[in-house]
């Protein structure tokens, strides 16, 4: 589906699809009356009513499943972003445990990735661009800097280790969400939910194409909840991108002040 639907607020993206659906719907319409005339408005009577079940059933089908993966693929994104945060509140934890020039330098390490992560990899991850081709510099250069600490204590060599693997957990958070940002509902089922609504809309009016207000009505109820249930769908079909996106505010929260609190008086 086009970016700058999927990036449209909710509310204009309802607008958008609700109205390109009923224009759909409308032309259904137009053409299946202005058939139904002689020999062919007898063959649409002829189509039976009892149709119409196995194709909403095969529509409602479509739409569990692919609500299924993109609530799941939100999920994972908010889950990912979770765990990079968390992460990197641990390593600013643990650097307390080398006061001075060790700690100062962690402490930056940190902020630059969150700053990073913020201004250049989410707009990335929002237009597909992002790639696991460079990994985090801050983050790469903060384990260096943590293996290379000389520790003194057995609670400073502890520390090390945590550090450590607290920054690997950083590291494989950001590589999750960079892989789930690359996800997206492709054209293969947005077209295969499409023409089943579009198909259920053309049986409705073949079925009622002998009572105009009814048709009417029945067309308009159906065309409304497909076009509710493609609204949900499309709202929800990119982790990064979109009104309804998994946020870099969690990351935002964690990120440490310039200056280390332990060194203030």
């Amino acid at each position: 589906m086009s970016d700058w639907l999927i990036n449209l607020p909710v509310v204009w993206m309802a607008v958008v699809m609700l109205l390109l659906t009923y224009l759909l719907t409308a032309a259904i319409y137009m053409i299946v009356t202005r058939l139904a005339v002689g020999e062919r408005a007898r063959a649409f009577k002829g189509v039976s009513a009892a149709i119409l079940s196995p194709l909403a059933v095969l529509f409602a089908l479509l739409v569990g499943f692919l609500a299924a993966q993109v609530w799941s693929d939100a999920d994972r994104s908010r889950t990912a972003v979770n765990q990079e945060a968390s992460s990197l509140r641990a390593v600013v934890l643990l650097a307390a445990a080398f006061p001075g020039a060790p700690e100062t330098r962690l402490r930056e390490l940190v902020r630059d990735h969150i700053a990073n992560a913020v201004t250049k990899e989410w707009p990335a991850m929002a237009s597909h661009n992002a790639t696991l081709t460079l990994t985090s510099p801050p983050l790469a250069e903060a384990l260096r800097t943590t293996l290379a600490l000389d520790t003194k204590t057995a609670g400073q060599a502890t520390a090390q280790r945590e550090i450590v693997v607290a920054l690997d957990d950083a590291l494989a958070a950001r590589r999750q969400r960079i892989i789930l940002s690359q996800s997206v509902v492709n054209w293969v089922k947005w077209t295969a939910l499409i023409l089943e609504a579009t198909l259920t809309l053309l049986a409705i009016a073949m079925v009622h194409s002998d009572n105009r207000v009814t048709n009417r009505i029945v067309l308009t109820i159906y065309a409304t909840a497909s076009g509710v249930a493609l609204i949900l769908i499309a709202s929800h079909s990119r982790p990064f991108s979109g009104e309804i996106s998994t946020r870099p505010t969690v990351m935002l929260q964690v990120m440490p002040d310039s200056v280390s609190t332990t060194a203030q008086p």
